[in-house]
């Protein structure tokens, strides 16, 4: 039990649609992943031009890059919206596919994301002759920025909330009925974004890119261990609840994401640093 604290914070409620121009619409979550990925392409740019941080030459080219975030951007949906379909409501989707092709209403699962970017991946780091890790540490390194701006949209469009408490910030959403609630969004956004930027940002000036899957390994670690501890904060999806023990769909899905993690930390640390261009 807990009770309600004198004052709280009341989460206006916004329009879902940022702008509209007849019939166009541009919403909030289009625009947190528009600049996510830009923004995690430009950092990737920088990254591969710096042979300091690889210790010569890097493995693949701002022109890789470039080429690369045309696959990685119908992959972030696509997975998305097909992971949320298959992990958090298969039932509901089956009995009305169309829905399937309406993301707009809400539904992405970062989880479905990962995987399909994984595969995009190897299939591109094959193409281009580039070492499959040195991919993956390129886009785990600037992955945070997408999850940042997606968790700041999830906030601004009032989904995703958390559960109910008597904390001094806690806020009422909109449709989450009149309890003050954690505002786990931003929870997220500040540890499975923010916070996860940097500590990556840090190992990369330290020259983790000169390991391989070191970024990678840290991204998975760290992200599941932010996901995880928000989990603790975020309400259930209505649909599911809790599995049991007080486990959450988010926790299960995650606990593969980081003993992955640990398995590549473990590789990546037995095998020497070696030159980029081997």
């Amino acid at each position: 039990m807990f009770t309600i604290p004198f004052f709280v914070i009341a989460l206006p409620n916004f329009d879902p649609v940022f702008v509209s121009v007849g019939p166009l619409e541009i919403r909030w979550y289009a625009l947190a992943y528009t600049f996510g990925i830009l923004a995690a392409w430009l950092y990737a740019r920088t990254l591969a031009r710096s042979k300091r941080l690889w210790g010569g030459p890097a493995p693949l080219t701002a022109s890789d890059c470039d080429d690369f975030v045309l696959f990685c951007i119908p992959a972030v949906l696509l997975g998305g919206r097909l992971g949320y379909v298959l992990f958090y409501n298969p039932g509901y989707y089956a009995a009305d596919p169309l829905e399937i092709f309406k993301p707009w209403t809400g539904g992405m699962s970062f989880h479905g994301a990962l995987l399909l970017i994984l595969f995009v991946e190897a299939a591109f780091a094959r193409w281009r002759k580039i070492p499959f890790l040195s991919l993956t540490d390129i886009v785990s390194a600037g992955a945070p920025i997408g999850l940042f701006f997606g968790r700041i949209a999830n906030f601004i469009n009032g989904e995703l909330w958390g559960r109910a408490s008597d904390v001094p910030w806690a806020i009422v959403f909109p449709d989450a009925g009149p309890s003050p609630r954690h505002p786990s969004q931003l929870y997220e956004a500040t540890l499975e974004g923010l916070m996860l930027f940097v500590v990556l940002a840090l190992l990369v000036r330290a020259g983790a890119l000169k390991r391989r899957g070191t970024i990678t390994a840290m991204f998975a670690i760290g992200y599941g261990v932010a996901r995880i501890i928000c989990e603790l904060f975020r309400e259930p999806d209505e649909q599911l609840g809790f599995l049991w023990s007080g486990v959450t769909m988010g926790m299960l899905l995650t606990l593969p994401v980081i003993l992955v993690g640990l398995g590549i930390l473990f590789l990546a640390r037995r095998k020497p640093t070696s030159p980029s261009t081997e």
